[in-house]
């Protein structure tokens, strides 16, 4: 693996699928991306992507979260992670179509949680990929579960554990408003946007922060932040940026000014 420490991208749910229906993706915006990161052309990236209209709708139809409490979850449970392959081949698709090496990493061959929290991760062909600079592909999935049998594994858990374990430079998160706001901007035009927060300073907002809209069975942005704080406590600068706007993801990997929420330690 080179020396240089990893640059990992968070692409949510809500950017590239629309979450108020099922099974609908904004191809667009999946093109879009894909030529930013293209463009961005950099080494040692790691891309996560959430589910949104995908995965979500069938975790909550069959209740995969909170585990197997019945025989006939299992077909629920290869849904959930079947449609979640769906959405994943569709960036795949895009990335590859603007020749980005890529390889997508299925999440529940490689990762297995206890109580929901990740236990086990293989990885040598992540490691692997970022030698050869191929940029790994990993997204939120319905994983296997030491004491549960199965759950659902965040995208954004996912992101936190590898940024630890690989001891990233910095996470880029891509949302779909300009960053944290004090309340929903959806719903309140007038929610004052957070510039920069500490560690300490998140903590005390996190309870203030919004739902998701549509169906989210991780817990919209009040759960992202609950899953990122263990990177910033390992002092990870963790960027939130607009991703359903043109050239924010190309600015944020390649470090320009652009309007988000910066999280810092201190």
């Amino acid at each position: 693996m080179s020396e240089a420490k990893p640059t990992i991208l968070k692409i949510g749910g809500s950017v590239i699928t629309d979450k108020t229906g099922e099974l609908t993706p904004k191809t667009e915006d999946i093109n879009r991306i894909a030529e930013e990161i293209k463009r961005a052309d950099m080494e040692n990236l790691i891309v996560v992507h959430g589910g949104g209209s995908f995965g979500h709708p069938f975790a909550a139809k069959y209740g995969i979260k909170e585990g197997l409490k019945d025989p006939s979850q299992k077909t629920g449970f290869a849904e959930t992670h079947h449609v979640m392959t769906v959405l994943n081949g569709l960036l795949m698709d895009a990335l590859v179509w603007h020749e980005l090496p890529a390889l997508s990493i299925t999440t529940s061959t490689c990762v297995m949680t206890e109580n929901g929290r990740i236990k086990f991760f293989e990885d040598a062909i992540m490691r692997k990929c970022m030698e050869m600079g191929i940029t790994p592909i990993m997204y939120g999935d319905a994983v296997l579960d030491d004491k549960m049998g199965f759950t659902v594994l965040s995208g954004d858990q996912l992101v936190a554990y590898l940024a630890v374990k690989l001891k990233a430079r910095r996470i880029v998160i891509g949302v779909d408003t300009d960053g944290i706001y004090e309340a929903d901007p959806k719903t309140n035009p007038e929610a004052k946007r957070y510039m920069h927060l500490t560690l300490e300073e998140l903590k005390k907002v996190q309870s203030k922060l919004g739902k998701a809209q549509g169906t989210d069975v991780t817990g919209g942005m009040a759960g992202k932040i609950a899953e990122l704080i263990p990177a910033v406590e390992a002092g990870i600068p963790v960027k939130i940026v607009n991703a359903s706007r043109g050239q924010r993801i190309l600015r944020a990997l390649t470090e320009q000014q652009i309007e988000g929420t910066l999280i810092e330690k201190a």
